[in-house]
């Protein structure tokens, strides 16, 4: 088990901590932008980087004041940092406690073939997985990444994504891996934790980070860039009914517990992809938890689409949207090619946005 307790570094002006985690044996995948302070939180776990307080241990072991070289810490960062007068072989045998490892590691991350060749005639994912079996020979107590997924082609990156959950499941130690992107955090991670101004701003299970953010940076972050102000109109011991710009929406918050007020402003979020997108058109029920507007936006990203809607009146028979009505808001939807096929769906375009309550998330 790695516990950090109070960790904290100072760079210049930039201040690192305090931080406090426990991993067990598990992937904790930690995202955040850069500057956030994840390099800073590696490298201090792992020594590079001298601590200006709190402790990092390993297995009960106190880790202050022990070198790099003894703390059984393996290191991964994003260039791979391998030896470039030595074959692909030699980098995972010199640091092999058993020279059996060797072959039995590259057979593992599917480099066998690369053994004999020196770094510079290697792709970019074969150099990582290289590296990472550099790392994994010498059997560390806990390993520690650095974005080495970050410079490669998409389609490798999202091929190693799964070879290396895998991988990581089968260690049985503590794994941090610390990326940018939050589909490989989302991909591997166990849990996450996300970094702000070298802070920890949330830590839970993937799912509940993404789905359930803490704060309005942890939502935008992670993908919920629908992070709205709404006004409470009622509130009940199982839900809470909002107005969100000219619509309403319902939340399955209890609202009396929480001790919230008639009248109150409340920040919520909705992930774009629990958003259901239909076509609005004369007649459409203008019911709770169903928003209408017009396509201002329509992004194609390959695997998905990204429909940005400004809402309008409310009033699914208006013949335009009110997008300069100061309670106008916009959203944005991610929703798969077929259902843009299947709407045919254009920029103007009227249409209405559902979603469930218990995906209308309160902020705070």
């Amino acid at each position: 088990m790695l516990e950090l307790d109070s960790l904290g570094a100072r760079y210049g002006d930039f201040t690192f901590g305090p931080v406090d985690l426990t991993v067990g044996e598990e992937v904790l995948a930690v995202l955040g932008p850069s500057g956030s302070g994840k390099t800073t939180l590696l490298s201090t776990v792992a020594g590079l980087v001298g601590a200006d307080g709190g402790t990092v241990s390993l297995d009960g072991r106190d880790l202050t004041g022990v070198p790099p070289e003894d703390r059984r810490t393996g290191v991964v960062f994003q260039d791979g940092a391998l030896f470039p007068h030595m074959t692909a072989r030699e980098n995972v045998a010199y640091a092999a406690t058993d020279p059996e490892r060797v072959q039995e590691l590259a057979t593992l991350l599917e480099i066998p073939d690369v053994l004999d060749r020196r770094p510079r005639a290697l792709s970019g994912g074969e150099r990582q997985r290289v590296a990472l079996a550099r790392t994994l020979a010498a059997d560390p107590d806990a390993l520690l990444l650095d974005e080495p997924l970050s410079s490669l082609d998409a389609p490798i990156r999202r091929r190693l994504r799964l070879e290396l959950h895998d991988l990581f499941a089968s260690l049985d130690i503590p794994v941090v891996y610390v990326t940018h992107d939050q589909r490989t955090a989302s991909a591997l991670g166990d849990r996450i934790a996300v970094l702000h101004d070298g802070r920890v701003e949330q830590v839970g299970r993937s799912a509940d980070v993404l789905e359930r953010p803490a704060t309005p940076f942890v939502a935008r972050f992670t993908g919920s860039e629908n992070v709205l102000d709404a006004r409470v109109v009622e509130v009940g011991a199982d839900r809470l009914l909002l107005d969100v710009g000219d619509g309403q929406l319902s939340t399955t918050a209890d609202g009396r517990e929480a001790g919230i007020d008639l009248g109150e402003t409340l920040t919520i979020s909705v992930h774009p992809a629990r958003f259901e997108l239909g076509r609005r058109s004369k007649g459409t029920d203008c019911s709770r938890n169903r928003l209408h507007g017009t396509v201002r936006r329509l992004v194609n990203e390959g695997d998905q689409y990204r429909v940005v809607v400004t809402t309008s009146d409310g009033n699914p028979d208006s013949d335009a949207p009110l997008a300069g009505a100061a309670d106008a808001v916009e959203l944005t939807a991610t929703v798969p090619p077929t259902t843009v096929d299947r709407l045919a769906l254009q920029v103007d375009d009227r249409v209405s946005l559902s979603v469930s309550a218990d995906d209308v998330h309160l902020i705070g």
